[in-house]
């Protein structure tokens, strides 16, 4: 495999990154080093190129070119209720307390082919509170965000998510909520009516919208310092007060330049709540 590692190798994908930003306005410059040269060297080899140089002729060419590598730079992996305790915290202590708002908005961050996002509509369907609730669900590769507004994910994958929804103590069958269609699982267009996907970068957007509860799973742990610093203050300043963050398992906003900015609400899944401090 070719190696994309070393003080010449790094240069050279520093001058990639900067190349897509000007062109491209997407900013992976402040993605963690060793992740992001993983991804590079993984589109190296698909592509059958020599090296980060050729890489950086090809995405040039076109945007459809660009597209192609796009999926390999961003990490589209997810699955339905993906760590069923967290899902079991969100139903019984954060959704009683976004009952109390009028309309509920909900910002699913980095959301990837859509997965949390059914998630979540679902649990707000059983917990009778989708209907006054707004979903907005964001991510800069277009090509992930229109999987996720279709609603189709390959039947293989239903069964770990069926198993994960059980886990979560979903209240129905899970199947209800999808049909069958050939090799794939087509989901209910009723859990569609109230989200919005939106194309958002963590790196380059300003704050989305005013929320209520932001979930933003298994991101951040591809950001540098400064990258993850700048997500935590878009969240800070699109959250109302005493508004949700729901982070990965492997994510804590303490540490960080906002560490003072959260209350931990239930640290063991991640849930963390803003203050009311600057």
């Amino acid at each position: 495999m070719i190696s994309v590692s070393g003080d010449a190798i790094g240069h050279e994908v520093g001058l990639f990154l900067e190349a897509i930003y000007l062109r491209y306005s997407h900013d992976f410059r402040q993605y963690a080093p060793a992740s992001i040269q993983r991804r590079i060297e993984r589109a190296i080899v698909q592509f059958n190129l020599s090296g980060v140089g050729e890489l950086q002729q090809y995405v040039m060419r076109s945007q459809t070119q660009f597209d192609n590598v796009l999926p390999f730079l961003t990490v589209p992996v997810s699955a339905m209720f993906r760590d069923p305790a967290y899902f079991i915290v969100l139903r019984e202590r954060v959704i009683p307390l976004l009952k109390t708002y009028s309309s509920p908005k909900i910002w699913i961050a980095g959301c990837s082919t859509g997965e949390e996002v059914y998630s979540m509509a679902i649990l707000l369907l059983e917990e009778g509170l989708l209907d006054r609730a707004v979903i907005y669900a964001t991510d800069i590769n277009p090509i992930a965000l229109n999987s996720a507004m279709r609603g189709i994910f390959p039947i293989e994958n239903l069964r770990i998510y069926t198993e994960n929804y059980h886990k979560a103590e979903g209240r129905a069958v899970f199947s209800d909520y999808y049909h069958a269609d050939y090799d794939h699982g087509v989901f209910d267009r009723s859990l569609r009516r109230k989200i919005i996907f939106s194309d958002h970068s963590l790196a380059t957007d300003s704050a989305f919208a005013e929320t209520h509860f932001i979930s933003c799973r298994n991101t951040l742990i591809y950001f540098d310092r400064a990258l993850q610093n700048r997500a935590f203050g878009l969240f800070y300043e699109s959250l109302c007060r005493r508004g949700f963050l729901g982070l990965g398992l492997k994510e804590t906003v303490e540490f960080s330049d906002f560490s003072s900015s959260f209350d931990p609400f239930m640290k063991a899944a991640r849930i963390f709540r803003k203050n009311g401090c600057v």
